[in-house]
């Protein structure tokens, strides 16, 4: 198949944790010196994982992210025989708005943002996005966050807002969560990009992305080439 075509499209909406933000290291690395502490030893795909089945199931019951994050962490807690303090459920919420971006966001979007618009559909609540959104150094036509919303994905509910905002843009999806993203997006007939992240902390599931790359970086590489009659 060819590659995606920036003629072919006005949005780019993208997911953000786990896509532009390294979520999965941004876990890992608040939990584990706190598991530490409470000689509670356990390895980085254990957390991943535990993340991955724990999030969902706490966003059913429709609670700001920042409580989603204190709940899972209390849960972890539970699980591993310790009771997290006030202070550390509080400490591991706020460290959302802290993660980093992966070494390929910042750049690609720059790239991406000279040739179409930038949207965001993200499952957090405005304030963390709002610290995020300073260290992705982009311009966002729009944002679309689970507060606004209501839900969390993948309710497709969460992508249907996102169509009614861009009203009528030609929308291409990029995530790197199959669960969250891939699936549902697919599911409402969006073209899709699948970005092929590591250290996930998402549930497996099948999908059919319309397009599958190993990074932003090699994906911004081939949509950007395509804008200049490069095919």
């Amino acid at each position: 198949m060819p590659n995606p075509n920036a003629g072919d499209y006005d949005v780019l909406t993208f997911d953000c944790y786990g896509t532009l933000i390294d979520w999965g290291a941004g876990i890992v690395g608040h939990l584990q010196p706190l598991l530490l502490e409470r000689d509670a030893h356990v390895i980085d795909d254990f957390l991943l994982e535990f993340f991955a089945q724990t999030e969902p199931v706490v966003q059913q019951d429709g609670v700001a992210y920042a409580d989603v994050l204190r709940e899972v962490l209390r849960r972890l807690g539970d699980r591993l025989a310790f009771s997290p303090t006030e202070a550390m459920l509080d400490a591991f919420a706020e460290s959302a708005g802290a993660w980093e971006p992966f070494r390929d966001t910042v750049e690609a979007l720059a790239r991406l943002g000279d040739s179409v618009d930038l949207a965001i559909v993200s499952n957090v609540d405005n304030a963390i996005f709002e610290r995020t959104a300073a260290k992705l150094g982009a311009e966002f036509k729009h944002v679309i966050t689970a507060e606004d919303v209501g839900t969390y994905k993948p309710d497709p509910r969460m992508f249907d807002a996102a169509r009614q905002a861009l009203d009528g843009a030609r929308v291409l999806h990029v995530a790197q969560s199959l669960y969250h993203d891939i699936a549902p997006a697919a599911s409402l007939g969006l073209d899709t990009v699948w970005i092929q992240r590591g250290n996930n902390a998402a549930r497996r599931v099948s999908a059919s992305p319309t397009w599958t790359f190993e990074s932003l970086a090699a994906f911004t590489d081939a949509f950007v080439g395509t804008t200049a009659g490069e095919n």
